[in-house]
């Protein structure tokens, strides 16, 4: 279980790297268009090519995001039903009639507590 948790938090990192890449590039590529020696309707266009490219690049890293978000929600379901399960299992007697091998006991608790007596 902590391996997975530790897997998870490694591959966050790739992420925010993704994130600086995009960025990096929308800032390269538009300051390069606007440093360029071009009439003002080609910048234009360029800039409206450029930012539809740069939509179905967002509208591709949602779509991956929200996937990979997906399967870590199914994975944290998976992993509470099993720990809902061996819970389950823990707490259920072993066999529901005569005493329990573990303890001797007719299914009656004999854990103690300290101050367990009568509080004055």
């Amino acid at each position: 279980m902590a391996y997975e948790y530790d897997r998870l938090e490694r591959e966050d990192g790739g992420g925010s790297f993704l994130m600086g890449l995009l960025a990096g590039t929308v800032l390269g590529a538009g300051l390069g268009m606007l440093f360029a020696p071009k009439a003002g309707s080609d910048l234009r266009n360029q800039l409206n090519e450029q930012a539809g490219k740069l939509k179905a690049t967002a509208n591709d890293t949602y779509q991956q995001a929200t996937d990979k978000v997906s399967q870590i929600v199914d994975r944290g379901k998976d992993a509470y039903d099993r720990a809902r399960t061996n819970v389950s299992n823990i707490n259920t007697p072993a066999s529901s009639s005569g005493p329990s091998s573990a303890t001797g006991t007719t299914g009656t608790s004999s854990f103690s507590t300290p101050n367990s007596g009568s509080r004055g």
